[in-house]
């Protein structure tokens, strides 16, 4: 008489199923804060990139205007028919407004896609500080009562750049960049949340807090 062979399949009892659960959640909580980690700090390397080619275009305008730094407003202004003003739009000539390297790749607020920059242009901003615009004034009432409005823009902005390049230069401990981050995008650890390019090219995070301005 045949026997016929009958065989057995071990299957997982509930201590192992409940351990083999608890090694992937263990793996899981390993891996995701890695991957942020590398995440933010591929975000902060292409910031930076970002901010040493548009400093190349800004570069690239002084050599074309005689030193002197672009003069435009800290961020574009958005209007119907697109964005006016801003430093995207001054280097258009030297750097494509729509140039992906205007946009920090860890931004995702939409108000940058608008204004079509992730990042604020300082001179922009120091450019209407009382100091500065008293002696802009002064230069104006010195000119011919004749000049023309075309002639008298192109005075307020050559004089503007020339007393901001100045007080650029003055910043012996590199605290004023010349573009930075609009906002707090590169958090962890201690370092400041914001990057940014100098005068002298170097892109690092900046060493002074900011206030987030408005576009």
């Amino acid at each position: 008489m045949r026997r016929e062979r009958t065989t057995s399949v071990k299957a997982f009892t509930l201590v192992e199923a409940l351990v083999v659960i608890g090694i992937i959640v263990l793996l899981v909580g390993i891996t995701v804060p890695a991957y942020k980690m590398i995440q933010q700090e591929s975000h902060n390397a292409g910031c930076l990139s970002n901010l040493r080619q548009n400093y190349s275009a800004m570069q690239s305008y002084q050599t074309a205007n005689k030193g002197l730094l672009p003069m435009c407003d800290f961020l574009p202004v958005v209007t119907p028919d697109g964005t006016e003003g801003g430093l995207p739009n001054l280097l258009s000539k030297f750097l494509a407004v729509d140039s992906p390297t205007w946009l920090c790749p860890a931004d995702v607020d939409s108000e940058s896609l608008e204004t079509g920059t992730s990042y604020t242009y300082f001179p922009g901003l120091i450019r209407f500080t009382p100091e500065i615009q008293f002696q802009v004034l002064q230069v104006l009432l010195a000119m011919p009562q004749n000049a023309s409005p075309v002639q008298r823009e192109q005075v307020r902005l050559q004089t503007e750049s020339k007393l901001v390049l100045a007080l650029l230069e003055e910043d012996s401990n590199g605290l004023f960049p010349l573009l930075l981050d609009s906002a707090d995008r590169h958090t962890g650890g201690t370092r400041i949340p914001r990057n940014g390019v100098y005068l002298d090219g170097s892109a690092r995070a900046i060493k002074v807090e900011f206030e987030a301005e408005e576009p």
